[in-house]
């Protein structure tokens, strides 16, 4: 990495470090506070504060299988990581780019983090309306949920630009 990459990285590196302590704390205090299942309606009807693990991916995409999928996420996790931080070094200058990419990046670690010192990873926000529920996510996936919306904005204005 060059020094003017070094330079450019730096306080992407800073947010994406801002992003999992606000995850981790959050999912520390979350542990404190409830029972795994336990339940909290913040806004009744609509969002809960709860306590659930998730031994998959989005979604509980592969939650139910034998174990290997927890080194499989870690793995995955860690590779992403390398190219997000190798994408900042070349595009740092590029300000929504690489805020979008400091967001998926600290997502991305905190739940990383999860995997390597829980086993699963720890969600706890619940937003539902009557019968219908989005599956329970955490501050990482908001994260990396706000930055893939980022990625999209930023690619548009990319192309709107280019034309």
């Amino acid at each position: 990495m060059t020094r003017s990459g070094t330079a450019a990285v730096k306080p992407w590196l800073w947010l994406a470090a801002l992003v999992i302590a606000a995850d981790q704390l959050t999912k520390f205090a979350v542990e404190r506070s409830f029972a795994f299942g336990e339940r909290l309606a913040v806004l009744p009807g609509f969002f809960d504060l709860t306590l659930v693990y998730n031994r998959g991916a989005a979604f509980s995409f592969l939650a139910r299988a034998a174990g290997w999928q927890r080194w499989f996420f870690i793995a995955l996790g860690l590779a992403a990581a390398v190219f997000i931080v190798w994408l900042l070094a070349r595009h740092g200058s590029q300000r929504l780019f690489a805020f979008a990419l400091a967001l998926i990046l600290g997502g991305a670690l905190g739940n990383v983090i999860d995997r390597i010192a829980r086993g699963h990873v720890v969600d706890f926000l619940l937003v539902y309306w009557q019968r219908h529920h989005f599956p329970a996510f955490n501050v990482a996936d908001s994260a990396i949920t706000v930055g893939a919306v980022l990625l999209i904005i930023d690619e548009l204005r990319r192309v709107r630009r280019s034309r």
